[in-house]
């Protein structure tokens, strides 16, 4: 465990783009945001943008760097691939959950302020306001773990198969889904998976599904990274 905590500190070397560039980013969005609605002048309703998801693609570029830019690095270190992806996972969950609450945050002086004083709802999601705030602060975090993970994964093919894989990878994967597509129009099924969608809870949405994705993934990257060189 000491080892995996030392490698993290060494990802941690470059926290300006692991963690400064996501805020930053999402600052300069908000501020641009704020201005445009702001010029618009006041309305009844409230302002909604989906801005919100930028931090999250930032997060999921940051991830491939993870692996694209500090595993030879640390395989340099004589630092094992086991310990970097463990090192990689707990730095990636402890960054998701702290930027969660700090978006939890957020959405709390939005509310307080009554959306920044001109009704923009930036950090706020209606269908989860009423919800306890431990799962309003999940609801935050899963996209990020999610996210995180695939970013992961999809750097650790990269550097296992290179573009050829790559490739495969995404010629096998539409395939698939046109296969699954065409299979569940033949038969019929599409309004009974539709049914069973609308039917999902929300926990189960923004919580479950991105868990069981994450631990794919997370599997997934794991197995591959045991065979990649530098």
């Amino acid at each position: 465990m000491n080892r995996v905590l030392t490698v993290t500190r060494v990802q941690l070397v470059g926290w300006q783009n692991t963690v400064g560039w996501p805020w930053l980013l999402l600052t300069m969005v908000f501020a641009v945001n704020y201005v445009v609605f702001w010029t618009i002048g006041d309305t009844e309703g409230n302002y909604t943008t989906g801005a919100l998801v930028s931090i999250y693609i930032v997060v999921f570029v940051t991830s491939i760097n993870w692996i694209t830019q500090l595993l030879p690095f640390s395989m340099a270190l004589s630092v094992i691939r086991r310990t970097f992806y463990l090192a990689s996972a707990l730095l990636l969950v402890v960054q998701s959950v702290v930027f969660g609450i700090l978006l939890f945050l957020c959405q709390l002086v939005e509310e307080a302020t009554g959306g920044w004083g001109i009704h923009l709802q930036f950090f706020g999601l209606n269908f989860v306001d009423d919800l306890h705030p431990l799962l309003r602060i999940a609801f935050y975090t899963m996209p990020f773990v999610l996210l995180g993970f695939l970013g992961i994964f999809v750097a650790v093919f990269y550097k296992r198969f290179g573009l050829t894989g790559m490739w495969l990878l995404t010629t096998a994967t539409l395939l698939g889904l046109a296969g699954l597509a065409v299979l569940l129009t033949w038969q019929e099924l599409w309004p009974a998976i539709g049914r069973w969608l609308v039917d999902q809870p929300q926990v189960a949405w923004f919580v479950g599904w991105p868990a069981l994705f994450t631990a794919l993934f997370g599997g997934a990257g794991y197995l591959t990274l045991r065979r990649v060189t530098p």
